[in-house]
């Protein structure tokens, strides 16, 4: 087996991995409805053409006897701090990856393909400026969750998604081979008192990222955002999960569900 970075060509390869993928994953907790509307919106063909060509998109496959049977779709946030930036404060000087998607077809699943194209993709990730590696998994993803914790991944926090008019549970993961869950955590001033900045939960922003901000040290009571654009923590939340910045406009980007549901 080879493990690359993925071409135009590829792109039958992935849509087909994806699509068996997606069905064995998630079909029985989502509906087929739902796995088929997600492999089409998220793997169509110019929606995947455009990927490939993004440089902040590492797309990787892994290839037996010339076909695909296994690939990862990842993200970089690989910032320099800006002028003024604390040099100790996390987000200042880390460039963070996030695993989007970590696909194995289901006739090749039990191989260790999983494992090698997972350190093939953080080799990668690294390599391109960052040194936090994020992944996302539902928590009904039985088989998901398990196998980021044992390769060396904590989960340290979760999130609710709605998806398909659902209420459905996601656990972040970091791994945190040279670090931990605490030293990624940061006691803040604000107006009204103190907050605590998670920089292991991480939403993606149009100008910079937002950081979960809880009242507590433990995370037990959580607060809102903190903008790393403009380290505000003024920021509002409508109906639909959409935040903003009400200084500088920095807004939430769409995650790999709300692209195809809200």
């Amino acid at each position: 087996m080879n493990v690359r970075e993925a071409t135009q060509d590829d792109v039958p390869g992935i849509r087909r991995v994806a699509g068996a993928s997606l069905e064995a994953t998630y079909a029985d907790q989502l509906g087929d409805d739902i796995v088929e509307t997600a492999a089409e919106e998220w793997y169509d063909t110019d929606r995947l053409d455009s990927r490939l060509a993004d440089d902040d998109v590492v797309y990787l496959v892994a290839v037996d006897d010339e076909e695909v049977v296994a690939f990862s779709e990842s993200e970089l946030d690989v910032r320099q701090p800006e002028e003024g930036a604390r040099p100790e404060e996390p987000a200042a000087r880390e460039g963070v990856a996030a695993i989007q998607w970590l696909h194995v077809h289901p006739d090749h699943r039990n191989r260790g393909l999983g494992r090698r194209l997972l350190e093939r993709t953080e080799t990668e990730l690294l390599e391109a400026g960052a040194n936090r590696v994020e992944g996302r998994v539902l928590a009904a993803n039985r088989e998901g969750n398990e196998f980021y914790q044992s390769h060396g991944y904590a989960r340290t926090g979760q999130r609710t998604l709605e998806i398909g008019g659902e209420s459905e549970t996601e656990h972040l993961y970091v791994n945190l081979s040279e670090g931990s869950a605490a030293e990624l955590t940061e006691e803040l001033s604000v107006d009204d008192g103190t907050v605590f900045v998670a920089y292991d939960e991480r939403e993606r922003g149009s100008e910079a990222p937002f950081y979960a901000t809880y009242r507590t040290e433990d995370r037990e009571n959580r607060y809102g955002f903190y903008c790393a654009n403009c380290g505000s923590v003024d920021n509002s939340m409508d109906t639909m999960g959409r935040v903003e910045c009400n200084d500088c406009g920095n807004r939430r980007k769409a995650t790999r569900w709300d692209s195809a549901y809200l």
